[in-house]
């Protein structure tokens, strides 16, 4: 029985709706702000020194990055220095060139006589010469605790975006460019949807660049991230920026930046690699790999064949460990084929090769489902010997031989050099033996 042509249309509505979002995502020229020096450490067993961060810098402008977060200066304990501190000293001593650098700062406090205090971060800010920042406030109930109740909020966030404009010497003598992150943001959505409102109607009226809002523990669905963004949208028309910073908590992250990109932020801040301060955050390094996979022409103008090898390298100096083996796009085993069913090809689409992004195909052999093709790239690896050089009589053994003894309660990681050579040694011989002296199978291995 065929659809009815109502059906059909209504099919086609349907898909023509997600053709549209992939053109969008395909328009944008996301706003974003690099945080490899910061938010990748925080949540690292090492993390990076004054040395690491002066060598890191030159990559990042490198790779393509004009907007890049040096460091936050600390709120908690500001007369306790941290490497952050060292590295924007190092940075305005020696003169270099700051421009499209940010760094964190907390607002200061206005008191109900009009008199006001900034905060050891923004005095921190001017003295070393840093010309634009992430400035954050907290909304939530949580959030504002032991911090200011609303009105001081309002009061401190007003004056204290006209005290960073009054002495803070943006890019090329311009006035600094200021975003308000709302570190709750998510959370003061879901609690209080009409102070949020309220907030965000504020926050429009003042000279800033835009607003920044997180999911900073990765909890929200999709759809409520998308939801929430919509909503600031409408209350921050352009040409003020809304931005996104979305953890890894509920293993959303991805989701929820392409969701908010759709619903009309302008971009994204966060780090080349996955590590953040939790388990991970939809990263800058996904999300360009991402937005490469629907076409995006912009992401030409940044460096993508290092993108793997720059992220991987970062997050590996940030651990002193490797890269997670099943980080999708960004882990070891992203592009390392079990099965040949599972490439992805230039022409298919929606599919992005490891090539376009720094990467190559590897090989990993999984004694359940790896077919010869596979087994021959990894033999190759191992070997250093051409692929087509390993015969089909040969490979298919070895598959037969894994399965028998997979069969015997035999637990072999063929994938590691050593048992795949075995294995490779033990087909061979299992052949000669099955075969008479003159069959072809007598010369099977190479």
């Amino acid at each position: 029985m065929s659809p009815s042509p109502s059906t059909l249309q209504r099919a086609r509505q349907i898909l023509d709706e997600a053709h549209g979002k992939l053109d969008r995502l395909r328009r944008i020229e996301p706003y974003l702000i690099d945080l490899s020096l910061r938010e990748n450490p925080v949540g690292a067993r090492i993390g990076q020194t004054l040395a690491d961060k002066l060598a890191i810098l030159p990559r990042l402008r490198e790779f393509g990055f004009r907007n890049i977060l040096l460091g936050t200066l600390d709120y908690s304990m500001p007369d306790e220095l941290e490497v952050d501190d060292d590295f924007m000293i190092h940075l305005r001593d020696t003169g270099a060139d700051l421009r499209g650098c940010f760094a964190f700062t907390d607002i200061g406090i206005a008191a109900p006589d009009g008199s006001f205090t900034p905060s050891p971060s923004q005095l921190k800010l001017r003295d070393y010469g840093v010309p634009n920042t992430l400035h954050e406030i907290y909304l939530s109930q949580a959030g504002r605790e032991g911090l200011y109740d609303l009105d001081t909020l309002r009061r401190s966030v007003t004056a204290s975006v006209a005290w960073l404009n009054a002495n803070i010497r943006g890019d090329d003598g311009a006035p600094p460019r200021i975003l308000i992150n709302i570190v709750d943001g998510c959370d003061a959505f879901a609690e209080d949807p009409d102070t949020t409102c309220a907030m965000l109607a504020l926050l429009a009226e003042l000279p800033i660049e835009g607003v920044s809002m997180e999911d900073d523990r990765g909890t929200y669905l999709p759809f409520q991230v998308g939801a929430y963004v919509a909503v600031a949208r409408s209350l921050l028309p352009p040409p003020l920026k809304l931005l996104v910073h979305l953890h890894a908590g509920g293993g959303f992250e991805n989701a929820s930046v392409i969701e908010a990109l759709l619903n009309g932020a302008d971009g994204a801040w966060g780090g080349l690699p996955k590590r953040a301060a939790i388990i991970g955050h939809a990263s800058l390094g996904e999300l360009i790999a991402n937005l490469v996979r629907v076409g995006n022409p912009h992401m030409q103008g940044y460096r993508l064949d290092q993108l793997l090898p720059l992220a991987t390298g970062l997050q590996v100096l940030d651990e002193n460990e490797a890269v997670p083996d099943d980080l999708p796009i960004l882990g070891r085993n992203a592009y390392r084929l079990p099965l040949s069913f599972f490439r992805q090809t230039a022409e298919r689409f929606m599919d992005l090769v490891p090539e376009a992004i720094g990467g190559t195909y590897r090989y990993r052999v999984c004694p359940v489902v790896s077919d010869a093709a596979v087994i021959a790239g990894r033999l190759a690896e191992v070997t250093g010997r051409p692929a087509e050089g390993f015969p089909e009589a040969v490979l298919t053994q070895m598959i037969r031989l894994m399965r028998r003894e997979l069969r015997q309660g035999l637990r072999i990681a063929y994938d590691e050099p050593d048992a795949l050579l075995a294995l490779h040694a033990r087909a061979i011989a299992s052949l000669r033996e099955a075969a008479p002296p003159s069959s072809a199978a007598e010369d099977a291995a190479p």
